[in-house]
């Protein structure tokens, strides 16, 4: 049960987000500028950045809510699955995977980040605003998730839920729904 009262049928960040708009609107800009923006990094590979994080920080909002994004926008479920248990054997780029290895390390410690990590992204074909934006996804989905977390929101325990949420984030990004959430009123919100 959350910490504090938040609109029952928006679970997870989406609650803390309509409790309080005025510290979601910046929060939400920088999100949607990270994950869907202008960059090279494809919206999936920073989907994937935001799960390895969330997987390792253990929110299990964000880490199932981030895993349905990415495999919506991959069409798959498979990459997820294997990057959250072995990141060397995920089918993505070797890039990538240096990415993914240097997101883990902000998650574990800002200082965890080590210059053999960077040294390899780069050999890799990593740029130098790929790293920072790898940098920045991970240390702004260590906030989503010590904020989910830390505030107890509820995180549904029905695939389904997340499935739909994924497509959501795919169709619509991080903004804030025009007409906002009420319309999820009318679902029936899985537990």
């Amino acid at each position: 049960m959350p910490h504090i009262p938040l609109p029952e049928h928006l679970p997870g960040i989406t609650g803390l987000l309509e409790y309080s708009q005025l510290t979601a609107h910046p929060i939400r800009i920088l999100t949607q500028t990270l994950l869907r923006g202008d960059s090279t990094l494809a919206p999936a590979e920073r989907e994937l950045i935001a799960t390895i994080v969330s997987h390792n920080n253990e929110c299990k909002f964000c880490t199932a809510a981030h895993t349905a994004a990415a495999d919506v926008l991959l069409g798959e479920s498979e990459t997820c699955e294997i990057m959250k248990q072995d990141i060397d054997a995920a089918p993505v780029s070797e890039k990538m995977k240096a990415l993914l290895k240097i997101a883990r390390q902000v998650q574990a410690s800002g200082k965890a980040v080590t210059e053999d990590a960077i040294a390899l992204a780069k050999e890799r074909g990593a740029t130098d605003l790929e790293i920072h934006d790898t940098v920045l996804i991970a240390a702004l989905f260590c906030l989503y998730n010590r904020y989910v977390d830390g505030m107890a929101t509820v995180a549904p325990s029905d695939p389904a839920f997340y499935k739909g949420l994924g497509q959501r984030l795919k169709d619509n990004g991080y903004n804030r729904l025009a007409n906002g959430y009420d319309h999820l009123k009318k679902q029936t919100q899985p537990t």
